[in-house]
This record gives C-alpha cells, sequence and structure tokens, in this order.
C-alpha cells in the first residue's frame, strides 16, 4: 500500500518534516516515490510553515494512496488557505 506521510529532517530540537509518498512497508527515513512538499512546525523570520503540491496529492489519492492523519489534517489547512487567498 502507498501512504503519503511526513519524514523528519532538521537539527535536534528544530524539526523540519518532508511531506513524501512512499511504501507503507519502509522505514520512515527510507526510499521515497516522490517529495510533495514540506512542513515547518517552527518557521522563523520569513520562513514558510506549509509548502504542498495540491495537484499531485490528488494525483496520488485518485491512485489510492491514503494519506496519514496528520498529512490529511495538514492538506486541509492549505486547502482553505489557498481558498482564502483566491
Amino acid at each position: 500500500m502507498v501512504t503519503i506521510r511526513l519524514t523528519r529532517r532538521g537539527a535536534k530540537k528544530t524539526p523540519f518534516y518532508h511531506i513524501v509518498v512512499t511504501d507503507s512497508r519502509t522505514r520512515q527515513g527510507g526510499m521515497t516515490l516522490e517529495q510533495l512538499g514540506f512542513f515547518n512546525p517552527i518557521p522563523t523570520g520569513k520562513q514558510r510553515r506549509l509548502e504542498l503540491k495540491l495537484d499531485r496529492v490528488d494525483y496520488w489519492v485518485s491512485k489510492g494512496a491514503k494519506p496519514s492523519e496528520r498529512v490529511a489534517e495538514l492538506v486541509k489547512t492549505h486547502r482553505k488557505q489557498q481558498a482564502a487567498a483566491a
């Protein structure tokens, strides 16, 4: 099964996550099929908190990929932000 999940990057006490498409059987930091964006829970200055390719998320979901709970929440938030900006 293919999943859309977060994989942690960044230094100690400064988390940074990539939103990736991967096989559910691989370990968290393992090989990925595609990187869809990033999530920075602690942005500083002019750094962006969330960047996401919604068209690719929709593509993978249409192919049967299941997002994790946190990724589903982030996608929902990003869609609301896009609608408010338009």
